[in-house]
């Protein structure tokens, strides 16, 4: 394999390719990617045995041929390299890389690709298109509500399916810990109807995020019940999917709250923002005391003091107090996009609802806690 290639095309395909990449791994190949040079192009490809990445960009290519290096390396030495270089690859028969940019060269020790093991194909027969806007909503709005426990893994991920709300058909993400609940809907791409539900993990997540950031392209994905695709202009995002059932999300999403306020977005994330600066730091504790027009936030903790902020809200029911993590809070709040949030409740110890004043498509339901 000889080659020669841009610096900023290089480091962007390796950027995407590496963070697949454990750091510490006990199979040596999985701490490499697979470098193939043919027809004008340098494709990439790495892999974690449940994750795999392909990206392609182009390329002078003098020799095709084919080879794996150190991963994380080959992208520190490349990141590092100055702006505008240009980067040439050589690879021998003695395992090695050679990787020249100006006066600068360095030697990789490569493993055989014959060793790189591919995340067996297997058949995708549920595909469709959406557009990169759609599916950045989706992931946005929910993943933060994503559990980390890993007991519970059914919940370490976010639930994509075909709903329906009003009899309209939707694609619904969904992601919940336990303590609160993300539900997201964008329309239902023309192919999905029918789809099997399915858990994209966290680590799916993550990678798929950064590449829908480089592109306006729709983005087509193709599944089955044990994996998903997600195929962009030069990059492909294959993944296994968590194998479990996701819980019946609606049976906590309460049908009966009856108190209904409404409130400024900015100015009550940041009076949330302000009041729990004071409150505890392992609970992050903050009590909302409702009643007439008047929200009063508060917090107290027995070594730094306590703290009040006043509100006002469209609010015209008994008067209400309700304690609530204030992380979890400010975590939806920075959801809501329009000026106005509507809080949902019904008493001091039975879940709360929030959404955007005017926007059906995203609901969040958080449980509240005693203060």
């Amino acid at each position: 394999m000889k080659l020669t290639i841009e610096r900023a095309a290089l480091l962007m395909g390796l950027g995407h390719v590496q963070s697949v990449v454990e750091r510490r791994n006990t199979i040596p190949i999985l701490s490499n990617v697979k470098l193939d040079a043919g027809d004008g192009r340098l494709t990439m490809n790495a892999t974690d045995m449940d994750l795999d990445i392909v990206d392609g960009v182009d390329a002078e290519v003098a020799v095709s041929g084919a080879t794996t290096a150190p991963a994380h390396t080959l992208y520190d030495i490349v990141r590092k390299l100055p702006e505008g270089s240009q980067v040439e690859f050589e690879s021998s028969d003695d395992g090695h890389l050679t990787l020249c940019s100006g006066r600068s060269r360095f030697s990789l020790s490569c493993l055989p690709c014959d060793d790189f093991p591919v995340m067996s194909g297997g058949e995708l027969p549920q595909s469709f298109n959406i557009s990169a806007g759609d599916l950045r909503t989706l992931i946005d709005r929910t993943r933060f509500a994503i559990s980390t426990e890993e007991t519970r893994y059914y919940l370490n991920g976010i639930y994509l399916h075909a709903a329906q709300r009003d009899g309209i058909d939707v694609l619904r993400a969904v992601a919940t810990d336990g303590h609160r609940l993300a539900s997201v809907e964008a329309p239902l791409p023309e192919g999905a109807a029918g789809m099997p539900g399915v858990i994209v993990p966290r680590k799916t997540v993550v990678e798929l995020r950064k590449l829908i950031d480089e592109t306006t392209d729709d983005v087509r994905i193709d599944l089955s019940e044990t994996k998903i695709r997600f195929t962009f202009e030069s990059a492909t995002l294959t993944s296994k999917l968590i194998d479990g059932t996701f819980p019946d999300y609606e049976r906590v999403i309460p049908s009966g709250n009856d108190k209904e306020w409404d409130v400024d977005r900015k100015l009550f994330s940041d009076a949330v923002d302000r009041v729990s600066a004071i409150s505890f730091e392992k609970s992050r504790a903050i009590k909302l005391s409702l009643s007439r027009n008047t929200l009063v936030l508060s917090a107290t903790s027995p070594d730094s003091g306590s703290a009040t902020e006043e509100l006002e809200v469209g609010y015209d029911g008994d008067a209400l107090e309700i304690g609530f993590n204030s992380r979890y809070l400010l975590d939806i709040t920075l959801q809501i996009e329009g000026d106005n949030a509507r809080f949902i409740m019904a008493d001091a110890a039975s879940p709360t609802i929030l959404r955007e004043v005017g926007d059906s498509s995203a609901l969040y339901v958080l449980m509240p806690m005693r203060v």
